[in-house]
């Protein structure tokens, strides 16, 4: 059974009032696809994808990103590093209006990247000097 956006129904079931499968929430809009970052609030999942816009001035690229805090219902369950599409809904709270409304897979190597981006805000490298047989930090 497939619900009016186009999408599978999920095998489990949930008793969010806020899920777009199980509950009363409608969805709408546009919908996006991109990785989940953090899922540390409850049912709350930031996620987040990158775009490129053009510069005229100097006829090149640039990569930009975007972050939104999408509801993550009990059903889904997404987890860190999942790759996901979420779609426009009402507004759940002061910065949450879209949902998740499929798993698409996980992303390979997010790990990685994150302890990168993670290394690259501190600008602090921690170097390894080598005394006597003994590593120093």
């Amino acid at each position: 059974m497939t619900k009016n956006i186009g999408i599978n129904l999920p095998q489990t079931e949930c008793n969010d009032n806020n899920c777009p499968f199980h509950g009363s929430l409608r969805s709408h809009g546009n919908t996006f696809t991109g990785i989940v970052t953090s899922t540390k609030m409850h049912k709350t999942a930031s996620v987040e994808w990158d775009w490129r816009k053009y510069i005229p001035k100097y006829e090149r690229y640039e990569l930009r990103r975007t972050k939104i805090k999408a509801h993550n219902t009990p059903c889904i369950n997404a987890k860190e590093g999942d790759i996901v599409k979420i779609i426009g809904c009402r507004p759940l709270s002061k910065t949450k209006n879209f949902v998740i409304i499929e798993k698409l897979g996980s992303e390979k190597g997010f790990k990685q990247k994150m302890e990168a981006r993670e290394l690259a805000k501190k600008k602090e490298v921690k170097v390894e000097i080598e005394v006597g047989g003994k590593k120093d930090e």
